[in-house]
């Protein structure tokens, strides 16, 4: 395991065993197959995975950096402006493909395009993307942001922005500071390892929201929220950050399949209201920025 990867395995060990109301002894052993009422939902949910793939309105290409290709989903129209959408722990799932269908349809259109950072591997429960993040090499997956952000501008999107979810905000804060080609950034609850990324060095201009009860300490609580906001004021960079009250941590994730993962994991939180908020806040950023 990385140094960076064990940086964030100690934070979310530490948190899931608070929000695990079985107490188990291991911090990776609290998983879907363990807390969903039976072992039909996961299979549901395998199914629905399976069943998306097949009628998906993504199309699939291959980006090539350095000595490796990777699969990536695009959505949206040719010519737009480009967001690279980042996935959170759990890999290219159904809802980081919710999220991109939504923002390619924003304001006139964009062009979403969602690297596969795990490589075709996706977590179905907590221990798998747990597992998986672990093993992520973090500043690989920054140079396959940085590949996919020079893919989108050579394939007919003047501007690029990039914007991810949990690991994927971490990485999108991270990508403001080592991807100089990327124009603008939205990052939802999550913020880079010292180790990886500091943000008061961002070379692009940082949205970020976070939730109030979001209890992932030093890496998407209240109180980090509030330190990435001053960093980013005390360096001038061009920033917003947001604290929704009453929320916890991936509020986003409002589809029924998301809302049901989260009741999981202890997070009965929702508001969508809120969440309408946080996209409305998101597409002026973006179009303030990515405008031609």
């Amino acid at each position: 395991m990385t140094s960076i990867s064990s940086y964030y395995s100690r934070i979310l060990q530490k948190t899931l065993l608070n929000l695990n109301p079985k107490k188990h002894t291991s911090p990776v052993a609290f998983s879907l197959t363990e807390t969903l009422s039976s072992s039909t939902k996961l299979l549901q949910v395998r199914a629905m995975a399976n069943s998306a793939a097949v009628s998906s309105p993504f199309k699939r290409i291959q980006i090539q950096r350095d000595d490796t290709t990777f699969d990536a989903y695009v959505v949206g129209k040719e010519d737009a402006p480009g967001i690279v959408v980042l996935q959170e722990w759990w890999g290219v799932d159904f809802e980081i493909k919710n999220h991109a269908q939504k923002i390619s349809q924003f304001d006139g259109g964009y062009k979403a395009l969602i690297p596969d950072l795990y490589r075709g591997k996706v977590g179905l429960d907590v221990a798998e993307a747990q597992h998986l993040m672990d093993g992520l090499d973090w500043q690989g997956a920054v140079k396959d942001i940085q590949a996919s952000v020079n893919w989108l501008k050579a394939n007919g999107s003047k501007k690029a922005g990039v914007t991810g979810f949990c690991m994927g905000g971490a990485l999108s804060i991270a990508s403001s500071v080592l991807v100089p080609e990327v124009d603008a950034v939205v990052a939802f609850y999550g913020v880079p390892s010292p180790g990886l990324a500091d943000p008061a060095q961002a070379k692009a201009p940082v949205q970020a929201h976070f939730g109030e009860l979001d209890s992932f300490v030093g890496f998407s609580d209240v109180k980090t929220g509030k330190a990435l906001e001053e960093k980013l004021n005390a360096a001038g960079v061009p920033h917003e950050v947001y604290i929704y009250p009453g929320l916890a941590h991936a509020f986003m994730n409002n589809s029924p399949e998301g809302v049901q993962r989260r009741k999981t994991m202890g997070m009965n939180d929702s508001d969508d209201a809120d969440v309408e908020l946080a996209w409305s806040r998101f597409c002026s950023w973006m179009s303030k920025y990515l405008s031609s």
